[in-house]
């Protein structure tokens, strides 16, 4: 069994589901957190397609997960969105209106009332997370050192919002769950010492009984795949994408 495939993220879940944690939608976490609990965080940055089987995945398994989508044609679609939200899955706007308005504040909020505008006439939106945009020198989130998203209606921002001190959070940035040196951006301050090589190191914690009680995971769709033709292409791709980040981190 290939990391980063559908197989194994099915056994992450069974694994998880077996230990007993309970899923929260982030806006239901907000409002009411369960004391043990995953957080299924999914930003659809690429191959919309691979979130609507994560989507279905977690349906068949009475789970629930929150889908974060970006204006870009190769994430943003009205059928993919409705149908991830009909299976009870949460939908917010993976922002990245400072990178697009480089990096002007009242540009980027014009676009972010477009965009959110845009989205809520498909499906219902309270929260929202920042795309990292790692080519990008504009971090998206200084829009809101001017302005404040909850007078748009919106609840959350998981990097504003989540207690990070207790909430562990882990993420396969880079195609790799332990990627700090390759990600400009997603990524928090780090209260629980721990690490993972791959995804069976995190089945066998959660097993063992060493995971933490409440923990958001944050999920790449476009990067897991059963096809062994494009999950060597996203491999190798990623290689490439991973050694221009770190040397942008280096620049920076």
């Amino acid at each position: 069994m290939r990391d980063f495939s559908l197989s194994i993220y099915r056994d992450l879940l069974d694994a998880l589901k077996q230990a007993g944690y309970r899923f929260q939608t982030f806006q239901d976490f907000l409002a009411s957190p369960q004391v043990r609990v995953i957080l299924l965080r999914h930003d659809v940055d690429d191959r919309k397609l691979n979130s609507l089987e994560f989507a279905r995945i977690q349906h068949e398994k009475g789970i629930v997960g929150s889908y974060y989508f970006r204006m870009v044609p190769q994430s943003y679609d009205e059928g993919v969105i409705r149908a991830i939200y009909d299976m009870g899955h949460e939908v917010g706007y993976h922002y990245e209106d400072m990178d697009f308005a480089k990096g002007d504040p009242t540009e980027a909020i014009r676009l972010f009332e477009k965009h959110l505008e845009k989205l809520r006439a498909v499906v219902p939106v309270s929260t929202i997370c920042m795309h990292g945009s790692p080519r990008s020198r504009f971090d998206n989130k200084d829009v809101w050192k001017r302005y404040a998203y909850r007078d748009y209606g919106i609840i959350g921002e998981p990097y504003f919002d989540i207690d990070f001190r207790r909430v562990f959070y882990l993420t396969d940035t880079g195609r790799r769950w332990n990627g700090q040196a390759v990600s400009v951006r997603d990524k928090v301050e780090d209260h629980f010492g721990l690490q993972f090589r791959n995804t069976w190191e995190i089945i066998r914690s959660v097993r063992e009984g060493n995971f933490p009680g409440q923990a958001m995971l944050n999920f790449h769709p476009q990067r897991w795949t059963d096809d062994p033709t494009i999950w060597l292409a996203e491999k190798y791709q990623q290689k490439v994408k991973n050694a221009v980040k770190y040397w942008l981190i280096k620049l920076r």
